[in-house]
């Protein structure tokens, strides 16, 4: 039984007290590492599940288990009713209409969807409708500096495939960007502007409705990468303004193997399908297909049904927590996690400054000792991070670093975690011998924001 079964006031902060009572919820969070409590800092990579959600799935597949849209016995509408509402409850969650909901394996699937659909419409499939998507030569398409590669080699690929360029807003040496480089790189043959809501990287929050209104300035799409923020904050499609969407399951309490594209209903019908198959057609010859209308057009064969329910309860359960307290409460992590950085000698941390704004997630590099290093350290500890280049090569290569470190926190993150966190990083160089302990103590370290 999730320790939920009430929605808290809405006006509450989300503090050590409730955060501690939601644990209870998360199996996993139990555990021991090496020993150690386990502090679980690489939400960015993928979340948690709570209960709830494990028995949501477990108990669709012992009940209801069976092929939707498929079948006339009442297994298969129990299936059909599920994933269905399912959808229902992913499109307000992003205030949008059920239609425009698509099913798919991750966003970089949904990413994909949208990029080869728009490489189909170049080809000429898809009719008159489609060709508003069409691309050719000297045509645009704008992504940034700081993309992941799920939002980046999709566009490379669409570029070649139809001959038009792809260009990228600029960061800075901290690995971000304003408004203004945004608007510079934008040109009247712009026709995609592909972004991230938020970098998993720096944490940085990019200005989307404000881009999004100078890209439809000039008759460009608008394609979102959602994943670090669906997690996390609220979202709302017209508040955004963009024309497509993509999140992924497991980085938001719900499992693998599930996505989420969403489109301006009128896009997804005129947009060419990018997989074929069973269960997306109206009618078939031995010579040519029609296809039904979105969001059954994008949803060929077999779907992740048991998944799409459980992403569902997720959905549910960051409601009864508040995705504004969710919010609120990694920003306060994601700060104090900077200032107790800032007083350990020999870190660089990049994205935003103390005191800006930021996803809860912070990437740092510790001079004279590798990333994988320093996560093997802390790991050693029982404290987990993600280390490497975090699917962000080109932003690495801007910041002339191969690898970072980053910590990414969530609604079940302790603020013990982040002081056992920032006591370990402080240990790290002169464990390797590139430093001498530091004179600041460790408890000055933790307690740099208490």
């Amino acid at each position: 039984m999730s320790s939920l079964a009430s929605p808290p006031h809405a006006a509450s902060a989300l503090g050590d007290a409730e955060v501690l009572e939601l644990r209870r919820d998360f199996p996993a969070l139990s555990a021991e590492v090496n020993g150690q409590p386990l502090a679980y800092l690489d939400s960015g990579a993928t979340a948690q599940r709570p209960v709830s959600v494990i028995d949501a799935e477990r108990e669709f597949l012992v009940t209801s288990n069976a092929a939707v849209h498929r079948g006339a016995h009442t297994l298969a509408g129990l299936a059909t009713e599920a994933f269905e509402d399912a959808r229902a409850t992913l499109a307000d969650f992003l205030g949008a209409d059920p239609d425009e909901i698509v099913w798919t394996s991750n966003a970089t699937d949904a990413l994909n969807l949208v990029a080869y659909g728009i490489g189909n419409a170049s080809r000429g499939r898809g009719g008159e409708a489609a060709r508003r998507f069409a691309l050719a030569a000297g045509d645009e398409i704008l992504v940034t500096e700081a993309e992941h590669h799920a939002n980046l080699i999709p566009w490379q690929e669409l570029a070649f495939a139809t001959g038009a360029t792809l260009r990228f807003i600029p960061v800075d040496d901290d690995g971000i960007y304003t408004l203004a480089d945004a608007a510079a790189a934008l040109t009247e043959r712009t026709r995609i502007v592909a972004i991230g809501h938020v970098s998993n990287v720096t944490g940085f929050i990019a200005p989307v409705a404000e881009i999004a209104a100078l890209a439809h300035e000039r008759g460009a799409l608008v394609v979102l990468d959602a994943c670090q923020s669906a997690p996390h904050r609220r979202l709302n499609v017209a508040e955004l303004g963009v024309d497509f969407l993509a999140l992924s399951g497991h980085k938001m309490l719900g499992p693998s193997g599930v996505g989420v594209l969403w489109g301006r209903g009128e896009l997804l019908n005129a947009l060419p399908p990018f997989r074929t198959g069973g269960s997306m057609i109206s009618t078939v010859t031995m010579t040519e297909a029609t296809y039904l209308p979105a969001p059954q057009r994008f949803e060929a064969g077999t779907q992740p049904v048991s998944q799409a329910v459980a992403l569902a309860e997720a959905v549910r359960y960051l409601e009864r927590v508040g995705l504004e307290r969710i919010d609120e409460r990694e920003n306060e992590l994601a700060q104090r996690m900077l200032a107790g950085l800032a007083l350990i000698d020999g870190i660089r941390i990049v994205g935003p400054a103390a005191g800006v704004p930021r996803a809860g997630l912070v990437s740092f590099d510790v001079d004279g000792v590798h990333a994988h290093d320093v996560g093997q350290y802390l790991d050693a500890q029982g404290i987990a991070v993600r280390v490497g280049h975090h699917c962000a090569q080109p932003l690495h290569r801007r910041l002339g670093l191969t690898a970072t470190t980053r910590a990414s926190a969530y609604l079940y993150t302790t603020t013990e975690e982040i002081d056992r966190f920032l006591a370990a990083v402080a240990e790290v160089r002169p464990y390797f011998g590139v430093a001498t302990p530091a004179e600041t103590s460790i408890s000055t370290v933790t307690g740099a924001s208490a």
